[in-house]
């Protein structure tokens, strides 16, 4: 499989992957954006020479949107291979890009958020412990972090201490969340708006830095939602699933 960069030079011409539509869309519109704003910081956007989710995105820990410690280390945002294009090594032929990379660049090793077990956006745990990673942190309920030394001696990474226990002082729902995934401009929006239909008190909070995703109140800086101070959910919701949520945390 070919492997294709997309810059900044390159990025209104290629598919992005993993939001397949037109260029006028909302979702591509929005991950096209950030992304140019992360060039500058680092990021590397990998893809194979398909059309559908085949590629790996990472940058220096540093400018992470992720509330971590890992000076010198690159963190991967995401490593995703879906559908038809699954069982062929493109996962390990990204990685392996990202490694080589990563190497060359004078990194220290690679890191990575997942959780305790597979769950949706966040990277599966098993096929990181396959590619030998190892556990460096964890966080409440279910996040962590892993990451891949180049070398015996070198320090591992862990989360921020205001993340270890995710919680916000704030009542109601209230959603942090950034553009890192394209989903989000299509579904944040959607849950706004049933909120504001059912008049439950609701606050979405759109991360528009990297200085303000490391200040996170959570691990996952796309999709976090707290309900009366306490974290409920990562996984980005439909307006279905958010009326079911309502009715479970409410009633």
């Amino acid at each position: 499989m070919e492997l294709v960069k997309v810059t900044e030079e390159n990025i209104d011409e290629e598919h992005i992957c993993c939001a397949i539509s037109s260029n006028k869309d909302c979702q591509v519109v929005s991950k096209k954006e950030w992304l140019k704003k992360r060039f500058k910081e680092g990021l590397v956007f990998l893809k194979g020479n398909v059309r559908g989710k085949c590629f790996i995105e990472y940058v220096p820990s540093e400018n992470a949107w992720c509330p971590i410690e890992a000076k010198g280390y690159m963190f991967i945002d995401c490593l995703w291979v879906s559908g038809r294009f699954k069982g062929k090594g493109y996962s390990n032929e990204l990685l392996n890009a990202c490694i080589s990379d990563s190497r060359e660049k004078g990194k220290l090793g690679l890191v990575i958020l997942s959780a305790k077990k597979k769950i949706p956006y966040i990277s599966d745990p098993k096929y990181l412990k396959y590619k030998k990673f190892q556990l460096a942190d964890t966080s409440e309920p279910f996040y962590e972090l892993f990451y891949l030394p180049f070398s015996q001696n070198a320090p591992k990474p862990c989360f921020m201490k205001h993340i270890k226990v995710p919680s916000i002082k704030e009542q109601g729902f209230v959603l942090y969340y950034s553009n890192q995934c394209p989903f989000t401009a299509k579904y944040v929006p959607i849950i706004e708006k049933v909120a504001s239909e059912k008049k439950i008190a609701f606050k979405s909070i759109r991360f528009e830095s990297t200085k303000e995703a490391r200040m996170s109140p959570a691990p996952f800086t796309i999709y976090s939602l707290f309900y009366n101070g306490e974290f409920v959910t990562n996984e980005i919701l439909s307006d279905k699933t958010f009326e079911k949520m309502i009715s479970k945390v409410i009633d």
